[in-house]
C-alpha cells in the first residue's frame, strides 16, 4: 500500500475538467491525487473516526467509493495524530488505499455550544470524551492534518448560524484570516489544501468570501455553513450566488449535503464533491433509500414482506435479503441490520452520482433528473434532512452523544 506519511513523494493534487453540461453549470472531471484519481462529480461517504460505520474498505470499494472523509477533531482526540503518523498515516492506519479528505474539525468544535470559546487566535474547547481542554488554531489544524496525511485537507473556519447576518460578518473576517494562516502553515506539497467559504445565506458576504479566498489561490474551494438550519430553497439560492465567483479550473466541494435529490441540484450548479453522514445515519435508524423515496423498515406492514428494499437493485443487500428480514434485524437490535442497510444506502447514492456523471458525458442530465424526480418523493422538512441548527444548540450535556456519533 502507498504510504501517506512521507511528504513530498508525489505530485500535488490537481483538477481537470473533461465535459460540461450544455444546459447547466454541471461538469464532469477528474481530481488527481497521490492515492488515485477521483472522478467528479463524486459523493464521499463519511468515515468520521477512520471508519465508515460497520463497513470494511473492501466493501466500500466494491460499492464504488473512490473518496472518503475522515475528521480531524475526532482523530486528534482519539487515537491521536502522532500515533496515526507513526503507523504510516491515515491510509495505512485504516487500510484504505484510495483518496481521503479530512475536515479541519471546525464544524465539530463549533457545535460544542457551551464547551468552547472563540478568539481571533483560534478555538479553545473541552473534549466531548473526557472534558479535557484543548486548543485549535489554524496552524494546529494544519499540523494535525499533515500528520494524518489525507490527500485533501481543509482550512480551519468558523461555521456560524447561516441566518445571523451580523455574526456572519464577524465570522467571515475570522475565517479569511485563518485561511491565510493555514496557507502559510501548510508545507506538504502532496496534499491539496481547500479554503472554506462562509457567509451564511447572504449573497454579498458569499461574494466577498469568494473574492478574498480565490485571491489566495487555493487548490480547491469548499462551500460551508449550509444545510444547518436554512430552508432548502435558501441552500440553492446561496449556491447560485456563490459558485459563479469560483475559478473554473479548481474543484468545488459542497460540505454536508447528500440527499438523493440534492445531488442533482448541487451538481447542476457546478459542484464537484459532496459528502454527508445521511446514508449511514439513516441506515442505523432503519431508513433506506428507494427510487420512490425513503422506506421506513420499522413499519409493521413490512413484517412479512418478501420483497427486497428495491426490486432490481444490484446491491448485496437487495440481492440476498427481504424487507421482512431487515425489519427483524432492526427490531432485534442486530448489528447485521445496520451493515446491510448501510450497504444499500451507500450503493444507492454512489450509483446515483455515477449515473449523474455519465449523464453529463452523454448530454442528457436534464432528462435523467426529470426521470428520477418523477418517481422520487423527497423529505422536505429541514429537520429531517441533515439535522438543523437546533441540534447544534442543545445544552452542553448532550455534546458527547451529538459529536461522538457524527457519521
Amino acid at each position: 500500500m502507498t504510504s501517506s506519511h512521507s511528504p513530498g513523494l508525489s505530485a500535488p493534487p490537481h483538477y481537470s475538467c473533461m465535459k460540461r453540461d450544455p444546459h447547466s453549470a454541471a461538469r464532469a472531471g477528474v481530481l488527481h491525487t497521490p492515492h488515485g484519481a477521483i472522478p467528479t462529480p463524486i459523493f464521499a461517504p463519511v468515515g468520521t473516526q477512520a471508519t465508515v460505520k460497520t463497513l470494511t474498505p473492501d466493501e466500500l470499494q466494491a460499492l464504488g467509493a473512490s473518496l472518503i472523509l475522515a475528521n480531524t477533531y475526532h482523530l486528534y482526540l482519539r487515537p491521536g495524530a502522532d500515533l496515526i503518523s507513526s503507523l504510516g498515516g491515515l491510509h495505512s492506519f485504516m487500510r484504505w488505499p484510495a483518496p481521503i479528505l479530512t475536515d479541519s474539525g471546525g464544524f465539530q468544535v463549533f457545535s460544542l455550544e457551551g464547551l468552547r470559546r472563540v478568539t481571533d487566535e483560534g478555538v479553545v474547547f473541552r473534549s466531548h470524551i473526557d472534558g479535557s481542554e484543548h486548543e485549535f488554531s489554524p496552524e494546529k489544524s494544519i499540523e494535525i492534518q499533515e500528520k494524518l496525511g489525507a490527500d485533501i485537507i481543509m482550512a480551519l473556519d468558523e461555521c456560524p448560524n447561516p441566518l445571523d447576518c451580523e455574526y456572519n460578518k464577524i465570522a467571515l473576517a475570522r475565517t479569511h484570516h485563518w485561511a491565510e494562516r493555514c496557507l502559510r502553515a501548510h508545507t506538504r506539497q502532496d496534499q491539496a489544501l481547500f479554503a472554506i467559504l462562509q457567509g451564511g445565506i447572504f449573497a454579498d458576504l458569499r461574494r466577498e468570501s469568494a473574492r478574498v479566498l480565490t485571491s489566495l489561490d487555493f487548490p480547491g474551494y469548499a462551500i460551508g455553513g449550509l444545510s444547518i438550519g436554512e430552508a432548502k430553497s435558501q441552500t440553492w439560492e446561496t449556491l447560485d450566488q456563490t459558485v459563479p465567483f469560483l475559478p473554473e479550473d479548481k474543484p468545488r466541494y459542497l460540505m454536508g449535503v447528500g440527499s438523493p435529490e440534492d445531488l442533482f441540484e448541487a451538481v447542476e450548479r457546478g459542484i464537484d464533491i459532496l459528502d454527508c453522514v445521511l446514508p449511514t445515519r439513516l441506515a442505523r435508524n432503519g431508513a433506506v433509500f428507494t427510487s420512490h423515496g425513503r422506506l421506513n423498515l420499522r413499519k409493521a406492514e413490512l413484517a412479512a414482506d418478501p420483497a427486497p428494499i428495491e426490486e432490481g437493485c444490484g446491491c448485496y443487500t437487495c440481492r440476498n435479503f427481504s424487507r421482512a428480514y431487515l425489519r427483524h434485524l432492526h427490531k432485534s437490535g442486530e448489528v447485521l441490520g445496520l451493515r446491510l442497510n448501510s450497504i444499500h444506502n451507500l450503493y444507492f447514492l454512489l450509483s446515483l452520482i455515477h449515473r449523474i456523471r455519465q449523464a453529463i458525458f452523454d448530454g442528457n442530465l436534464a432528462d435523467v433528473k426529470q426521470e428520477f424526480l418523477s418517481q422520487y418523493i423527497p423529505v422536505e422538512d429541514t429537520k429531517q434532512r441533515y439535522g438543523n441548527l437546533a441540534r447544534r444548540r442543545k445544552p452542553a450535556v448532550s455534546a458527547k452523544s451529538r459529536i461522538g456519533n457524527a457519521s
